[in-house]
This record gives structure tokens, sequence and C-alpha cells, in this order.
């Protein structure tokens, strides 16, 4: 048998273990050891599996992770995202639609301190689904608009997803970070504008509020955004300026999170047990993710798969575009029924020798990356931002949160299409960091 069947056996063994619900890290790495053993031997196996246990293990950059997850959750602790939310509320007043907004605005701001799509969506479904709902508001846009500003979590920096994409890739985690700064920005406008556009057309499904609001109060308001833009300015801003890595941000990052959550009065013995616990959890989760990725990617790298498949698309004599199109469409139908990390870590080692082939920019295309995950976080049957939102908003059906989600899947696109023609949108701060 060739060695490339042994490898497409190998991916299409992964997918039937997915598709039974048996955990990503185990379905994995359990056809990886196969076809390791049954092309070597097991003391190849039993070699190559300890060695790539032990260097990535023991990788200074993996600390980074749990930094940014435990600041998400002392965050969360703050009750600084009720805030926000309160002030996007009271600028957007005067604006129909401007619940709508109000919550893609504070999600925008509260992903820039979690770094977690869900647990934006989870924070933000508690606050928002309350006060549209109380106001009139339709309950697909409802949904809809809680579960894409959530999906902002894994765009703007902090992101777990561009750490574990830049290991994967050997790319700068710092550059990856920034770069998803401006594209984060831009995504957020065209939601807030998808919004704008749906109430004009359709009125009924965002009642215009009456609601008198002072400026004193908008501008009272404002301080709430102290705590979370100081703490971006110092972690981003400081890898921008090159005054410390990624990881001495991440840990700095986590230290000034606690220390605000003090300052706060937020942080009591049983809050603070659970943010470590929640921690842990997350992180030995995306720990086993990210290790079984790097021996499935040994296993790949032995069958010639990823070589067999960029030569033959390349094969095809398509322009770039079309290749393009067709990764993007790749992502997109793994996107709707995988987990957006698990699509991630499978597929990388496959379309990297494509991207490099095509000489596309991998810090450009991290981005890429993202903004496809993001779909597959909104798009049905495994939109799980859209499962989150059911869990911690009751009173939104499935049914509503999907169909709201759809509007919000043309902006994404949108994005896409603008970087693919400016990449240099996403690049332009990267390319300057010091």
């Amino acid at each position: 048998m060739p060695i490339e069947m042994i490898g497409l056996l190998g991916v299409i063994l992964m997918f039937l273990l997915m598709f039974l619900g048996i955990p990503i890290a185990i379905s994995m790495v359990v056809p990886a050891l196969l076809g390791i053993l049954y092309l070597k031997d097991f003391n190849t196996l039993s070699t190559a599996v300890e060695t790539i246990i032990w260097d990535h293990s023991f990788s200074y950059t993996l600390s980074t992770i749990p930094m940014f997850v435990l600041m998400g959750e002392l965050l969360y602790i703050c009750g600084i995202s009720t805030e926000l939310f309160n002030t996007f509320r009271l600028w957007l007043s005067k604006l129909r639609g401007g619940l709508g907004m109000a919550t893609i605005g504070s999600s925008a701001i509260f992903a820039a301190a979690s770094g977690s799509s869900l647990a934006n969506t989870a924070t933000m479904g508690v606050i928002a689904s309350k006060e549209m709902l109380s106001a009139g508001y339709d309950k697909s846009l409802t949904g809809g608009s809680i579960a894409a500003g959530g999906t902002l979590g894994v765009l703007i920096p902090p992101s777990t997803l561009f750490i574990v994409y830049g290991m994967m890739t050997e790319q700068s985690i710092g550059q990856l970070l920034v770069a998803g700064i401006i594209p984060g920005i831009l995504l957020m406008v065209l939601y807030m504008l998808t919004v704008y556009i749906v109430v004009v057309m359709k009125p009924g499904m965002a009642p215009f509020e009456n609601t008198k609001v002072t400026w004193k109060a908008r501008f009272s308001s404002l301080k709430s955004t102290v705590w979370i833009i100081l703490l971006f300015l110092v972690v981003i801003g400081g890898m921008y300026l090159g005054w410390f890595n990624p990881t001495e941000a991440a840990g700095i990052g986590a230290f000034a999170t606690f220390t605000i959550a003090l300052l706060r009065r937020k942080l009591t013995v049983p809050s603070f047990i659970h943010a470590m616990s929640s921690t842990l959890k997350t992180t030995g989760f995306l720990f086993a993710i990210i290790i079984m990725a790097f021996i499935l990617n040994y296993f790949l790298t032995i069958t010639r798969v990823p070589i067999m498949l960029a030569n033959f698309l390349n094969g095809l004599t398509l322009p770039d575009f079309a290749l393009f199109g067709i990764i993007i469409l790749m992502y997109v139908l793994l996107g709707a029924v995988m987990d957006g990390l698990a699509m991630v870590v499978v597929t990388l080692p496959i379309i990297l020798p494509l991207i490099n082939m095509m000489q596309l920019d991998l810090i450009w295309f991290g981005v890429i990356i993202v903004l496809v995950m993001e779909m597959g976080m909104i798009t049905p049957p495994v939109g799980m931002n859209c499962f989150v939102l059911r869990g911690s908003a009751p009173s939104l059906s499935l049914g509503n949160i999907f169909k709201g989600t759809s509007l919000f899947i043309i902006p994404i696109i949108i994005v896409i299409g603008i970087l693919y023609l400016f990449p240099e949108i996403a690049l332009f701060l990267p390319e300057n960091m010091y």
C-alpha cells in the first residue's frame, strides 16, 4: 500500500472518531500512533512520541496560554463586562438598534482582555439578552448580536488561537497578536453597521429607545473602560514597543488583572479558587490538543500527505485567488461540523505546504484563519458560540440564535475579501513593531 494512502486512511479515521464524539486530542493521536507503528516500529514510535512531548511540553511559549486564560477569568470576576455594556448603551441610545451595537462594542472591548470567544459570549449573553429582550428586540437579532460579538474574542488580542497558530507555524506570536487589532476593529464596525442596516430595513426588530441620557452620564460612564484600556495598552502596547515578549506580556497582564480585581474589591478566596480551577481546566484541554497535534503532524509528514495535496492543487494550474478560494471554502465547510481549534490544528500541517508554495504571508494567513474560525463559531450545526449562548440565555432558542447569526456571516466574508485585496491592513502594525 502506498505510504500516502496510509496517511489518507489516518486522516479519515481521525475525522470518523471526531464525528463519533471522541475527545479531539484522542481522535488526533490514535490514528497517528497506529500509523507510525505500522510504518516504522515500536522503538521509532516510542522515541518520536517521547521527543515530541518533551520538546513541546517544555516550550517557554506555552506558558503564554495559561496567563492569558487567567486574565480572562479574573476579568470576569471583576464585573467590568456589565459596566462596559452600560457605557456603550448610554453612548448609542439615540440610534435605532443601539442595544445591539452596544453588545458588539462592549464585546470588542471585553475581548481586549479576555482572549476567549466562549467566555465573551457567555458573559454578554447573561447581561445583554435580558436588556435587549426587555426592550422589545427581536430574538433572532438579540441572539445574533451576542454570538457574533463574542467571536471578536479570538481576533482582538490577546487570543489563544493566535498563540497556537504561531507555535504550529513557527511565526512570531507577538506579530500575530498585533496583526489582529485593525481587522478586529474593522469587523466590529461592520457588525455594528449590519445591526443598523437590519433595523432600518425592518424597524420592528428593534424598537426605538426614548430614554433621555445626559452628556454628563455618558462621560461619567467612560470610567468603567479605563481599566481594560490600561490593561490593553500595557500588554499589547508593551509588546508592540518591544518592552517585553509575548510570554512576559501575558505574565504582566495576569498580574495586572489580579491587581485590578483586588483594587475593585471583587476578589474573594472562593472566586479566586474558581478562576484558578477554570484556568487549569482550559489550559489542560488546550495543551493536550497542541501536543497531540504535533504528533499528528509528524505522522502526516512521514506519509507525505501535505506535499501530495499541495502538488495536486498546484498541478491544477489555477490562479492564486482560485486556490485561496478553495482553501477558504474548505475551512468554511469544516468549520460547520468541527470545533474551531480542532479544525485549525488538524488542517494546518496539511495546508501549510500549499500556503508556502503560493508565497502567502503566514502572519496575514493567521488572521484569515481566525476569521474563518469565527465564522465556524456561529454557523450550524456546531456553532459553539450559539450553544454557549443558549446555555447562558435560556429565553433564546437555537433556532433564534442561528437565524440571527446568519446575518453576521456577511461581514466576516467582506473582511476576508478586503484583507485578500489589501493585506497591508493586517500587516501594517506587525511590520512596524519594535
